[in-house]
């Protein structure tokens, strides 16, 4: 009787930190109370989009030739803080977009976030910038949702840069993911993990090689953990990975004709590298650059060179560029 009643005390205490987390916690992030907080806000915009805002950061002149920048699962336009000014100055017009559910841009339940849907919404957000045709840049699951852009809309991509790319459903073997397909036992845990800076910055370091963790400052995990920690982010992180489906870009990689430049962090154990091997092998007019003593994320783990390379594969004619090893990294043919 005692161990029963041990147990309820226990069980009615846990039911009881997750309501209050539910019910204390912010329902939405508003953009004018963390603007100035935000980096390049300066640069930030807004436009509607099926109904649903999408928050943007814009570079450059939009004379010069376009670069759209995606992001990954639970990032934001902050990973590309970085390299996002590199490639203005360097003479291209950037446009980091904020995907549907994540960032600054709204977050709605109606949404059904699969990567074919985001792909869908990207082609829409372009014809509302007046965007005919772009290079896309995909980091990690923005990967996915640019190479579906080549797949399905392909007169919108004229080249395709895929950084750390989600290729396939593998990811979903991660405990965590596992546990956010759950129904209820996602909407328990997310609010505690996506609000805590200390599973965040834990995270990080499982994401970002060991030689960079000095990027680990307390701005970038306030600038990742910002527009997170709401009742509307825990949803759509919870939807997407309830509506994960990428295994469609490995196996089609084959039919994507776009000239296209594959980045990857030598120590990278978030998406490992034989999956940009598969891509390399299967996308014929491809080039595959290895970033050395980098993880997840090149963009900010290596961004001076990331921008020149990318740059340079960007102004190549249908691609073409010098490749010869420099400091740093490594070429594969």
């Amino acid at each position: 009787m005692k161990k029963k009643n041990l147990a309820l005390g226990i069980g009615s205490a846990v039911g009881g930190l997750i309501a209050w987390k539910m019910l204390s916690r912010a329902q939405e992030v508003v953009w004018e109370d963390v603007s100035d907080k935000v980096l390049h806000a300066e640069n930030s915009h807004f436009t509607e989009v099926d109904g649903a805002t999408i928050h943007y950061q814009e570079f450059g002149e939009v004379s010069n030739p376009t670069l759209i920048l995606l992001h990954g699962y639970t990032a934001s336009t902050f990973v590309w803080h970085a390299v996002a000014p590199m490639f203005a100055e360097k003479g291209f017009h950037v446009v980091a977009v904020d995907l549907l559910g994540f960032g600054y841009s709204e977050k709605p339940a109606s949404f059904d976030y699969a990567i074919s849907s985001q792909a869908r919404v990207l082609v829409r957000f372009m014809n509302r910038l007046g965007i005919g045709r772009a290079t896309l840049v995909g980091s990690s699951y923005g990967g996915a949702v640019a190479a579906t852009v080549a797949l399905d809309y392909a007169e919108r991509a004229e080249k395709l840069v895929l950084v750390d790319a989600v290729s396939n459903d593998n990811v979903k073997n991660n405990l965590l993911l596992k546990l956010a397909a759950i129904p209820v036992v996602g909407e328990a845990f997310s609010p505690f993990l996506l609000d805590s800076k200390l599973f965040l910055k834990r995270r990080m370091q499982g994401t970002l090689a060991p030689a960079n963790h000095h990027l680990i400052t307390q701005d970038r995990i306030e600038a990742v953990w910002r527009p997170l920690h709401a009742a509307d982010a825990h949803r759509s992180v919870l939807a997407t990975a309830r509506s994960w489906d990428a295994n469609r870009i490995e196996a089609d990689a084959q039919f994507i004709n776009q000239p296209t430049l594959i980045v990857w962090g030598e120590n990278d154990t978030v998406i490992p590298i034989s999956n940009g091997e598969k891509l390399h092998e299967s996308i014929l007019n491809s080039r595959f650059v290895v970033f050395k003593n980098c993880g997840h994320v090149p963009q900010e783990e290596a961004s001076e060179n990331f921008a020149e390379v990318v740059s340079q594969f960007c102004r190549g004619k249908k691609g073409k560029f010098e490749m010869n090893d420099r400091q740093g990294m490594r070429f594969v043919n």
